[in-house]
């Protein structure tokens, strides 16, 4: 009894609890393809020692074996087993095909859970394979990132139930998405394409695969895992249950006031279609509205946002603000600063010192380390991260990859602070506490999905 309740304890602790209910439905016989389709590229499947075995095929683009049925809501488990760390596959869920995609050789689209045996470990990780590219890199939840063992089974498990799809790697939670693109789709195991030859024949192996339909009740996550929500202005279950409050609610100007004002701006600012929106006024740092503020001040938090630029944009998102007499500046209130910025058009991207007014990085004080593919287009939405913890390590993300971390009144940071444009404030960027702040410098950026939790 006593050796139970503590596997029952150590598993509600990690997260790894689900709810068991219905019967179950095996989408694979352990002998036959029956019921599954090729599709896409040429790599090779057939069925081995009671699993489904795909191997690479050099010059192939990806490949699918997909369920002929499609299922809408469902709870998925299947066993996956890959050997090579050079190797990476997927399984797709809710998925679509496009036989004139991808040049007429057919394209494969939808959310896929990552197989990611690489020093990467985005293991369980949700990708939108032919569309988004990355929806939930395990980056957004580290402590999962050991749950995947090379060269052994691995118990996969998926809740795609209504908006939110939910997954685990051996009993570890990972990734939690609310998203509404896709409310149906097949479900496939892919075999990830290669273009050398000596990549040809390396395998990956599925079994087990199994699903249950009908009333189905999602399982809640860990306290304190990111959500990504593409659902604007809302809160899931979980990130409710983990503490996140909206700072926006996609209709009225409630928790923000201008800078030094006691209302929201007359001017500069509108809230429409869920958005708040800052007009051009051709670059102008300060605008016509001025910068916004929370009515609230913060000391550890995780921020998070979505923001969209129009070509050349410049604004930014500030923590720390302490709107004091001493700190007031002409144009933009002084504090920490998430840049967001139009680093192709807008020029201040090439100021500073190696990078350090480019998107996402702490203005003029540490470049953000960010790799292109991560970098929605102008125009479309991108979504930012600032988490301050209590102990003052600060970290930056950009689509969920973390791209800057840093300690906050550190000598390292006071070193920085010393070479800046912030070297005639006094201990600049660390309050104990601040406002947070939205930038109006003068150009047409958008923002939506703005919600706070508060760290202890």
């Amino acid at each position: 009894m006593k050796k139970a309740l503590l596997i029952l304890t150590a598993t509600i602790l990690t997260g790894s609890i689900y709810a068991q209910k219905g019967s179950w439905t095996s989408l694979f016989d352990g002998k036959t393809l029956d019921g599954w389709k090729k599709l896409a590229g040429n790599a090779e499947y057939k069925v081995e020692n009671g699993a489904i075995v795909g191997t690479t095929v050099a010059n192939s683009g990806n490949t699918f074996l997909v369920t002929e049925k499609e299922y809408d809501n469902f709870i998925l488990e299947l066993d996956v087993r890959i050997d090579d760390t050079t190797s990476n596959s997927g399984v797709q869920v809710r998925s679509h095909y496009d036989p004139a995609g991808h040049q007429g050789k057919g394209l494969v689209y939808g959310c896929q859970l990552e197989i990611d045996p690489s020093s990467r470990r985005w293991s369980g990780g949700i990708y939108d394979e032919g569309r988004r590219d990355w929806l939930y890199p395990v980056s957004l939840n580290p402590q999962a990132q050991t749950a995947f063992k090379l060269g052994q089974y691995n118990h996969y498990r998926v809740e795609c139930i209504d908006h939110t799809m939910k997954t685990w790697v051996n009993g570890t939670a990972v990734a939690s998405l609310s998203d509404a693109i896709d409310s149906k789709g097949f479900i496939g195991l892919q075999v990830h394409a290669v273009s050398k030859p000596e990549a040809a024949g390396k395998k990956v192996y599925f079994k087990n695969i199994r699903i249950q339909t009908g009333s189905l009740t999602s399982t809640a996550f860990p306290r304190g895992v990111y959500v990504f929500n593409t659902i604007p202005n809302t809160l899931t279950a979980d990130e409710q249950n983990s503490g996140w409050k909206l700072l926006f609610d996609g209709k009225t100007s409630g928790t923000w006031v201008g800078a030094y004002k006691d209302k929201f701006p007359d001017t500069g600012w509108v809230i429409s279609d869920g958005m708040i929106n800052v007009h051009e006024t051709q670059g102008k740092e300060g605008g016509t509205g001025g910068d916004i503020v929370t009515k609230e001040t913060y000391k550890a938090f995780d921020l998070s946002f979505e923001f969209r630029l129009t070509p050349g944009a410049n604004s930014g998102v500030k923590y720390f603000v302490r709107l004091s007499q001493e700190e007031k500046n002409s144009g933009s209130a002084i504090g920490l600063e998430y840049q967001v910025l139009d680093d192709s058009l807008h020029p201040d991207a090439k100021l500073g010192r190696n990078g350090d007014r480019t998107l996402s990085s702490l203005y003029d004080l540490i470049p953000a380390n960010k790799q292109k593919r991560f970098i929605h287009p102008i125009g479309q939405w991108n979504t930012g991260r600032v988490i301050v913890y209590p102990n003052n390590h600060v970290e930056h993300y950009l689509n969920g990859v973390k791209v800057l971390e840093y300690e906050r009144g550190s000598k390292e940071f006071k070193d920085l602070v010393a070479i800046s444009k912030y070297k005639i404030w006094h201990e600049f960027g660390e309050a104990p506490e601040g406002h947070l702040l939205l930038q109006d410098h003068g150009n047409d950026v958008s923002y939506r999905s703005i919600k706070i939790r508060v760290l202890k």
